[in-house]
């Protein structure tokens, strides 16, 4: 005889476990409800098709009523309702629009009542102003409010996924939007310095954020209807999108006997087994075991959800497949940034009392010297035996594959170990060498092994500088242009030397802007006997962690030129522009950028504007995080003007800059100005990584329109000789110097480090890996920028240095010709 099974709901897990039934059991009479028209459709799209990047309305429906019938023989009711349950007759109520209220008897019930938006009692809460979003009718009304109504505002309440989804996709359609979120933080999956990150998303694509707000009432007048908040605002918009969370729909069987948890969910068994025997629950609306940390809980994921639809079926079938539990794996997209989290954060293993221990990572999303790389934030959980209890990932591209492994390692108990061994996939334009997931590990390796202690940006608040020193590892350049407060500075590279200006008392604490100098500086002093903590993903977390959503920057945190580009990587800025409504700009030049490293746009940036005339427009594209702010500043420095400038989602920035004439006549938008223009540097040092330094600068001087000189004096001749001995004559002493002295650029050393020469070797070779222009291209790019490099003729003289040993296009000269030339600078530099 064959078995009879109702299936209450479908979308998700219904329409999952009707499936599963019927190619487990083809005899089987299977029966599914669903109130509404539509058995299953794609409710997470469909923010999406109210944003118009799903324009087909069609594609959002999976399975129709007749499709599922025809495929699988399975009796489909919509509009059709069970309103209770009696398990002592094994019926079901069912209140249908087609046939009224009946009785279907069943052998075995699946509920996937799914759970439905909160709505608070709150004055005004009926509006037909105030929408939730569930299910396809909900998402007509909402698409018909804003296409037919041509609603132009619209206020969002609650900050979850649905919340920023709609937020995202009602701006994308050109809405003035303002999100309402009860807490400090959006998105609670995420801890806070990475739910900040997307939040600064949100904020630059200009949807106003107001955080730490409840709303109070809500009064329509007219076309409009006024949010009262419990700050006593006052805010109008067209609509109103409420999504401050959801309860489980399982009222209808309150008097079934079922045993339901604290907030209404229905409680299973590992077999999905309710409390009465042959009723079996799946979806949103049952209570679910934490994977990671065994507790009860609710993750309303469609993921899940298919998963316990297929269980169910298989345990109505006797085949006594258990769920082992939910991990909470989740993904977003907000404008250009992706943000995912798996596992459990911060504040559930803190509420739990969890011990844990956390790193974070700054890794690229692919090689770096491979077009297109951006940076993306890693967090990573795992307790003290190196199990992996959770991890955040936030960034322009590969965030999902990351966050995948992990959800992997994971799913199978592993450690920080297992994802040191992982062998993924690997190609410059997809990953790394080292992939981040293995990045991440290597540093939470090194905690456990107690190679290193660590700190974050928290402890900050509670440090005690009485016991503990603060040392910013950065170099000088960096510091300056932004550090953590009550920070001693002293760059790594010189660390060993000035060791006298740490407190052996004190626990140093150090930080660099990503980590990796910080560890380095943290092994030095560790092995010195010094007591020592490292920042974990170092200043660019601090930027991060300091972030308030829905305000200003921090005066005490101060957000410089390369923590604004870095900010979780990802910040994208809207487009800053001086062209008016949707005109088209027209470019009479291309250039593509995009791989190389600073200071390399600029330069060609300037290269290409040399050639256009006045008054035409070079369009640039480039990856480099830092040139959004560089090509602006240099614009201004060259009297050039921006048209436009922006950040697209992929993370490249592109901007339109059109060559101005500043000596037109009548042109009062360009004066020439009487502050010099020159830069002049004494190169005084034949120091590789100094050389580096001074030929980056001059570049981008150059590339800014100011004329450049360098006058190389005594150890920085060397750096201009040429590779090959030339055949000069020389007295004694001078041929002495000649055999001690490097012949040129590529035998300098570097001023600390270099490890017998190895340490060039490695910097050569980061740099390589880095696309960043090796000494040579830097100094062939100089002078074909007309850098004026000149040599000093009396410590020629004195190291024995004839013209013919130096490199082309040197010019020879002295202290005056210097003078005069620094006469005519504002800038002068001693390298």
């Amino acid at each position: 005889m064959s078995k009879k099974v109702l299936i209450v709901g479908g979308v998700a897990g219904g329409a999952s476990a009707a499936a599963r039934l019927r190619r487990l059991d083809e005899e089987a009479h299977i029966v599914m409800f669903e109130r509404d028209p539509y058995i299953s459709f794609a409710n997470c799209g469909l923010p999406y098709y109210i944003g118009d990047s799903i324009k087909d309305r069609s594609k959002l429906l999976v399975q129709t009523p007749e499709a599922m019938h025809r495929r699988f023989n399975i009796d489909v009711r919509t509009e059709s309702e069970v309103i209770g349950i009696d398990p002592t007759s094994k019926t079901a109520l069912v209140r249908s629009k087609e046939r009224g209220e009946y009785r279907e008897s069943y052998d075995a019930v699946i509920l996937s009542p799914g759970a439905k938006p909160i709505r608070p009692n709150l004055p005004g809460i009926e509006s037909s102003r105030i929408h939730t979003l569930r299910n396809i009718p909900d998402t007509d009304r909402i698409k018909r409010r804003v296409v037919e109504e041509r609603a132009s505002s619209a206020i969002v309440i609650g900050g979850g996924f649905i919340g920023v989804e709609m937020a995202e996709n009602l701006r994308e359609i050109g809405l003035e939007v303002t999100l309402i979120e009860g807490g400090p933080q959006i998105l609670a999956p995420f801890d806070a310095e990475m739910s900040g990150v997307l939040a600064k998303e949100l904020e630059d694509h200009g949807v106003n954020l107001l955080m730490s707000q409840t709303v109070t009432s809500f009064t329509e007048q007219g076309n409009y209807i006024k949010v009262h908040t419990s700050d006593e605002r006052e805010l109008s918009a067209d609509i109103v999108i409420l999504a401050i969370g959801v309860t489980p729909d399982t009222a209808f069987l309150k008097e079934t006997g079922l045993e339901l948890g604290p907030r209404g969910h229905i409680v299973v068994n590992d077999k999905l087994e309710t409390s009465i025997p042959d009723i079996y629950a799946v979806g949103d609306a049952v209570e679910v075991v934490d994977f990671v940390n065994g507790s009860k809980t609710a993750i309303p994921l469609a993921g899940p959800a298919n998963k316990q639809g297929r269980i169910a079926a298989d345990n109505v079938c006797g085949l006594g497949t258990t769920y082992k539990g939910s991990q909470g794996t989740s993904i977003i997209k907000v404008f250009g940034l992706t943000g995912a989290a798996t596992g459990n954060n911060e504040r559930t293993l803190q509420r739990l009392g969890i011990p844990y221990h956390v790193t974070v990572v700054h890794p690229n999303s692919h090689a770096s010297y491979y077009p297109g790389a951006t940076p993306l934030s890693i967090k990573l959980l795992f307790n003290p035996d190196g199990t992996v209890l959770g991890a955040q990932a936030v960034g322009y591209d590969g965030v999902d594959k990351r966050i995948d492994d992990i959800a992997t390692v994971i799913r199978f108990r592993g450690t920080v170990t297992d994802l040191t061994e992982l062998e993924l996939a690997y190609a410059p334009p997809y990953s790394s060498a080292k992939d981040p997931v293995n990045m991440a590990a290597y540093t939470a390796e090194n905690v456990l092994s107690g190679r290193v202690r660590l700190f974050v940006p928290q402890d900050l608040t509670t440090r005690d500088v009485q016991t503990t020193q603060l040392v910013d590892v950065r170099s000088e350049m960096e510091h300056a242009n932004g550090h953590i407060p009550d920070s001693l500075l002293i760059p790594v590279d010189e660390l060993r030397d000035r060791l006298n200006e740490l407190d052996r008392d004190k626990e140093i604490w150090v930080y660099c802007q990503v980590g990796l100098r910080g560890y380095t500086a943290s092994r030095i002093l560790q092995q010195k006997g010094y007591k020592v903590r490292n920042l974990t993903g170092g200043y660019k977390l601090y930027q991060m962690a300091n972030y308030q959503p829905g305000r200003s920057d921090s005066p005490d945190c101060p957000v410089d030129r390369v923590a604004k580009a870095e900010i979780a990587a990802a910040s994208v800025a809207p487009a800053t522009s001086q062209v008016s409504g949707d005109s088209k700009l027209h470019a009479d030049a291309e250039l593509d950028a995009c791989g190389l490293c600073c200071p390399g746009p600029l330069i060609q940036v300037k290269q290409s504007m040399d050639r256009l005339e006045a008054g035409q427009v070079l369009h640039v594209t480039a990856s480099d995080p830092g040139f959004y702010e560089d090509v602006q500043a240099w614009a201004t420095m060259s009297k050039h003007r921006m048209l436009q400038v922006t950040k697209n989602a992929n993370g490249m920035i592109e901007a339109y800059i059109c060559k101005e004439d500043p000596v037109r006549l009548g042109d009062t938008s360009v004066q020439p100005t009487t502050t010099p223009e020159g830069s002049t540097m004494i190169v005084f040092s034949g120091d590789l990584d100094k050389a580096i330094a001074s030929f980056i600068i001059a570049n981008g001087a150059a590339a800014s329109g100011k004329k450049v000189t360098l006058f190389f004096t005594f150890w920085g001749l060397n750096i201009l000789r040429k590779s090959e001995k030339v055949p000069v004559a020389k007295t004694f002493i001078g041929r002495m110097f000649g055999a001690m002295m490097p012949h040129g650029s590529h035998k300098l050393s570097l001023s600390r480090m270099n490890m017998l020469g190895m340490g060039a070797k490695m910097i050569r070779g980061v740099m390589k890996n880095n696309n960043v222009s090796s000494l040579e291209e830097l100094m062939a790019s100089a002078i074909n920028q007309g850098v004026e490099i000149v040599a000093c003729q009396m410590s020629m003289d004195l190291m024995g240095i004839r013209q013919e040993e130096l490199i082309d296009g040197v010019k020879i000269g002295g202290v005056g010709y210097y003078l005069g030339k620094a006469d005519q600078s504002g800038i002068n530099l001693f390298i």
